[in-house]
């Protein structure tokens, strides 16, 4: 358990998933809200199932919770999580700004162009209360990133922002209650699509969008009131709620090729 008391964080040496743990623990009656944190997760996973390779020295947590609003809000709480995960850093190293850090939709976490982290999200009404349950799963690169994998990655440190998983793990905990508090169940969503637009890429930034249809290329023109992508395709404007995004500059700064 967390020793300041703040939190309550159950802390495991190695597991599968930190998401799957929290959900299992919360639907069997656990009081919420609760983390869970892994020293080494072997079944790590990213949006549309990939796999998220954790390694001791970096950051995966989850953090389950009830939220009184309504299940169609769930979807904002990605942005939230980005929001509050590049505030923890900054908390932790005042100067991370220097380095590139800011959010690409829907739910990475970069340093100029390579991959320090990401979200995972998942709810369900199994639990049976009022409103939904709610796992927001953070992986952050905090001491090590894979190589090889056809993607830039990066971590904190080689950025020079040193620091550890459990320093950054109360950060993000202490951000994540501050965060959920202004978005009140999604009353407040404005107010964080309005932090995470501050965050991220600049409005006109070529990019590429690859969803069911095929991959697209056009430039980044910020999020629509509910969060979904606005993008600029051939002069048409248009509104992306899934897909995978890529960035068209190649500035790893940092970064070096992987995937997470």
């Amino acid at each position: 358990m967390n020793p300041s008391g703040r939190h309550r964080i159950i802390e495991l040496d190695e597991t599968v998933s930190t998401n799957a743990d929290a959900m299992r623990l919360a639907l069997q009656g656990e009081p919420l809200p609760l983390w869970v944190s892994a020293r080494r997760q072997t079944g790590g996973r990213g949006r549309a199932g990939r796999g998220w390779q954790s390694d001791d020295g970096n950051l995966q947590a989850s953090l389950a919770f009830l939220c009184a609003g309504s299940m169609i809000v769930a979807q904002e709480l990605a942005l939230l999580a980005g929001v509050a995960a590049i505030d923890a850093i900054r908390g932790i190293k005042p100067l991370a700004s220097d380095v590139g850090l800011r959010l690409k939709w829907p739910n990475d976490i970069l340093i100029g162009n390579a991959k320090a982290g990401g979200i995972l999200v998942e709810s369900t009404t199994a639990r049976g209360e009022p409103g939904f349950l709610a796992v927001i799963g953070i992986g952050l690169n905090v001491a090590t990133c894979p190589s090889g994998l056809g993607r830039a990655a990066t971590s904190l440190a080689q950025n020079g922002l040193v620091t550890t998983p459990r320093a950054m793990l109360d950060e993000v905990a202490d951000q994540l209650e501050r965060w959920l508090a202004v978005w009140d169940a999604g009353r407040g969503f404005s107010h964080v699509r309005e932090a995470w637009l501050s965050r991220a890429g600049t409005i006109g930034e070529a990019i590429s969008v690859h969803t069911s249809s095929g991959r697209r290329t056009g430039t980044y023109r910020g999020l629509s009131p509910s969060g979904a992508l606005l993008a600029d395709f051939d002069g048409c404007l248009e509104t992306i709620t899934a897909g995978d995004v890529n960035l068209a500059a190649n500035d790893n700064r940092g970064g070096r090729p992987g995937s997470v």
